[in-house]
């Protein structure tokens, strides 16, 4: 899977935050965690978009790389 600047994976999110990576998709999955989206593509298979600018605005968390 590609990934680009603006996104994020569901694990970096995990690690960033020191939570599990099942936290961060059923937070997103329940509209629970604002930073970004579970579209699900099936009945159980769903796909995760996370927007670094959100998750860094929610969390205060700097996941951008920069010094």
């Amino acid at each position: 899977m590609e990934t680009n600047n603006a996104s994020m994976t569901v694990q970096e999110a995990a690690k960033l935050m020191g939570k599990s990576q099942d936290f961060i998709r059923i937070g997103l999955q329940r509209n629970i965690l604002p930073f970004g989206y579970a579209v699900q593509m099936g009945k159980k298979r769903y796909c995760y978009l996370i927007s670094r600018e959100k998750f860094k605005e929610a969390t205060g968390i700097d996941c951008t790389g920069e010094k």
